[in-house]
């Protein structure tokens, strides 16, 4: 005879015999998927630190947490990290420099790169830290370009203690320019390299593709351009806390040299090889 109510009543599992178990599939990039809460539909451009990054047709992305609550060609599913792939050749650094593995940091050479700000050093230590460790290379930032002269009669520089300098807004006619101009024509020039971007600020050396946006926003004269950014993109910027999470947001969109202008990323290899020659 059947024995509808079971054979025992307290045997271990009960509570989830009948729960349907969802399938786990890795969100591995491109695969289209759709967030069962709000329909937003997209595919996957990233996935890490548990989290999904989906990018729908339009171009908008959105971060949402791996795990349940997303939907596959129609059926429930949990989105779990993509297995990490084993790499076909010798891996690379973020700069796409060849890694060089188990190597120990080189003493500090007595040439270095010198950079305006902090922002600027720390986006030079994502992409290019492996390489500078390996080539025993200091980066230091100025708090300005205005400072450089300063520093360069403090501690003159000589054949073997060079400086590449890296400065924000290089253009013609612009104050930044004219300061190079004249330290190349004076006394230290010879063993110092300045070179530049022609952006602003170093934010805009990210790409706005690597932040989803269409173009970086026009800062009007007279608004702090930080803050006008901020503003624009509907960030919080009423203190340099908002500001300073900002830039943590911006560089956090930072993975490698392809999220980088070509225009930044030239003159920092340029000035690596130029205190590393």
């Amino acid at each position: 005879m059947d024995d509808r109510y079971g054979t025992d009543v307290l045997a271990a599992g009960w509570r989830t015999q009948f729960q349907r178990t969802l399938e786990r599939v890795p969100a591995e990039r491109d695969l289209v998927v759709e967030v069962a809460d709000d329909g937003f539909c997209g595919a996957v451009t990233d996935a890490r630190s548990g989290t999904v990054e989906l990018e729908d047709r339009h171009g908008r992305r959105r971060v949402f947490p791996l795990g349940p609550g997303f939907l596959v060609d129609g059926a429930d599913v949990v989105l779990v990290p993509p297995a990490p792939k084993a790499p076909a050749g010798p891996s690379r650094t973020a700069s796409g420099s060849f890694a060089v593995e188990d190597a120990r940091a080189r003493v500090a050479r007595p040439s270095r790169i010198l950079v305006e700000g902090r922002h600027d050093a720390e986006l030079v230590e994502k992409v290019w830290g492996d390489d500078l460790r390996v080539e025993g290379v200091v980066v230091e930032y100025l708090q300005g370009v205005d400072l450089l002269a300063d520093l360069l009669d403090d501690e003159p520089p000589t054949a073997d203690r060079r400086y590449g300098v890296l400065v924000d807004h290089l253009v013609p006619g612009s104050k930044e320019s004219r300061i190079a101009d004249a330290i190349s024509r004076g006394p230290h020039g010879a063993h110092v390299r300045i070179v530049g971007h022609p952006y602003i600020d170093v934010w805009q050396c990210v790409t706005p593709r690597a932040l989803g946006i269409a173009a970086w926003p026009e800062v009007p004269r007279g608004i702090e351009f930080k803050v006008g950014v901020c503003r624009a993109l509907g960030w919080p910027a009423e203190d340099q806390a908002d500001i300073a999470r900002a830039w943590k947001r911006i560089l956090g969109r930072v993975s490698s040299y392809r999220d980088l202008e070509p225009s930044f990323l030239g003159r920092v290899e340029e000035l690596i090889d130029y205190v590393t020659a």
